[in-house]
């Protein structure tokens, strides 16, 4: 069995990692077509030892496509995933537009892998956002043992997740630096090079970002509606690899042994623990990788039942195009067999 694949935002950082994981993991494909705008049509990119050439969008025929993976961004899939579902693929889209909407489930596979079957409302299945998709990986678990409450993070997210621009832009600003010029903010309102920015997305009515709106409303959609998420997102210099500090209160007792002992238990986390040779993990030594890293774990003292952990994960591979393919697997092995 083999299925007609295409990968809308072909072009991008994501596009190109679902392109290398989708051959990485032998995902069984007859058929594969890259696609993205028409200013990137007729450029090839990789897919293992193939060139293919991509496609425009806007002219793209899905009909007889049977799976999409879709980053083109939110606008644009707002406008071309009805339209690829109407010809009868099932999208998994990444971007920000269908995560929030009743009828289109919110998955991250480790998390909620039964929430693939709602597919069959509208035939597209949304994939979180990188900061919720790695730290829910981490919670899951520790919230089967002993149901979480609340949970505080701060982020410390690279510029990958702005997209390829971003990363031009971190560069150059650093070796303009370095060349005693003047650093030009462009993509980023005020400088990101040896800096910290405390504005991802938007600024909302509430004061928040909307990063740190998506973090509390997606954890509640794949959790639980009654978790109380605060999240603090920061933009750092880095180009690949979200870190977060994460706080969590239970309704119950969970010690932090405990907790590293469920968590070296759960496919898809590794435990770097204080007395191991690294102590701890950075993003740097986890880009490429495919788990959820998490080290740093104790106890906090100033709740009831508390805890305390640092998590590390690759943005463009578990954050995004990894937790893509993930979704597509379980498509197919459940549900869209042929």
């Amino acid at each position: 069995m083999s299925y007609k694949v295409a990968v809308v935002g072909a072009s991008g950082n994501v596009g190109h990692e679902m392109l290398t994981i989708l051959h990485e993991r032998n995902f069984p494909v007859s058929e594969i077509h890259a696609v993205a705008s028409a200013r990137s049509a007729g450029k090839e990119v990789s897919f293992g030892d193939k060139n293919i050439k991509i496609e425009d969008l806007a002219k793209f025929d899905f009909k007889g496509i049977d799976i999409v993976l879709s980053s083109p961004g939110a606008t644009i899939s707002a406008e071309f995933a009805p339209r690829a579902a109407a010809a009868g693929a099932v999208v998994i889209d990444n971007t920000s537009h269908f995560r929030m909407d009743p009828d289109v489930p919110l998955v991250v596979p480790e998390v909620n892998p039964k929430a693939i079957a709602d597919y069959k409302k509208k035939r597209i299945i949304a994939n979180p956002n990188c900061s919720t998709i790695q730290m829910v990986v981490a919670l899951k678990p520790l919230h089967d043992a002993a149901k979480i409450k609340r949970v505080v993070v701060s982020t410390y997210q690279s510029v990958s997740g702005a997209g390829k621009e971003a990363m031009d832009e971190l560069f150059n600003q650093t070796r303009s630096i370095f060349m005693n010029a003047t650093p030009e903010p462009k993509q980023f309102k005020k400088q990101i090079s040896f800096n910290a920015i405390p504005q991802i997305d938007v600024f909302m009515d509430d004061r928040r970002t909307k990063e740190e709106w998506k973090m509390d409303v997606e954890t509640k959609k794949i959790l639980g509606r009654d978790i109380k998420v605060c999240a603090n997102c920061v933009r750092v210099p880095m180009f690949i690899g979200h870190a977060e500090m994460v706080n969590v209160e239970f309704e119950r007792e969970l010690s932090a042994l405990d907790a590293l002992a469920i968590l070296q238990k759960t496919k898809g986390i590794s435990v770097i623990d204080l007395e191991s040779e690294m102590e701890f993990v950075t993003p740097v030594e986890i880009q490429g990788e495919d788990d959820v890293f998490v080290s740093r774990m104790r106890d906090d003292s100033t709740v009831d039942f508390g805890l305390n952990f640092w998590c590390v994960a690759d943005n463009l591979r578990k954050g995004a195009a990894l937790n893509a393919v993930q979704i597509a697997e379980l498509l197919i092995r459940d549900y869209l067999k042929k």
